[in-house]
């Protein structure tokens, strides 16, 4: 009677095990699921990003950001660096009332930052670059752009390149 009580109690604790792990499973493979996808959504660094351009008939215009981390002041924490540079854009004041131009990244709905390109002295017009060291926020769903701007009025203009941070490698 004693082997047939433990034979049932093991049979008992060997279907409780099944059970259990059976039911359990579906919600550990849920959880890595969910962070599998928010491992995709936040961007690799570093990587590099095409900026296209907003208007087709600029063929030439094109730019390019480097996303990166940087540590500037050891021992404070690394921060995220966005660096662009964009070649073959029209003079500004060709749009209007602009005669710069700004690289621009947003998360949209929540934050963005703006910092001023430099012009560099070219043929055929000058190369814009600069760069911004001070990102703090997790790079998912970013939109990285160049755009117009005013430095007198610091207004902010239309975007003339861009593209998604999804497509960074």
């Amino acid at each position: 009677m004693k082997k047939i009580s433990l034979i049932s109690l093991l049979l008992l604790l060997s279907l409780t095990t099944v059970l259990y792990l059976t039911w359990e499973k579906p919600t550990q493979v849920k959880a890595i699921n969910e962070e599998s996808e928010q491992l995709l959504e936040a961007i690799s660094e570093p990587c590099s990003l095409t900026l296209e351009s907003v208007d087709k008939i600029l063929v030439n215009a094109k730019g390019v950001a480097l996303i990166y981390k940087v540590q500037l002041n050891p021992p404070s924490f690394a921060r995220t660096n966005i660096s662009i540079l964009a070649v073959h854009l029209p003079e500004p004041s060709s749009y209007g009332d602009f005669d710069s131009y700004e690289g621009f990244a947003s998360i949209p709905e929540e934050i963005s930052w703006r910092f001023k390109l430099y012009p560099t002295p070219e043929d055929n017009g000058p190369s814009w670059a600069g760069r911004f060291d001070l990102i703090t926020a997790e790079m998912k769903n970013v939109e990285v752009q160049v755009r117009l701007s005013n430095s007198k009025t610091d207004k902010l203009g239309p975007s003339v390149l861009t593209n998604s941070i999804n497509n960074c490698k």
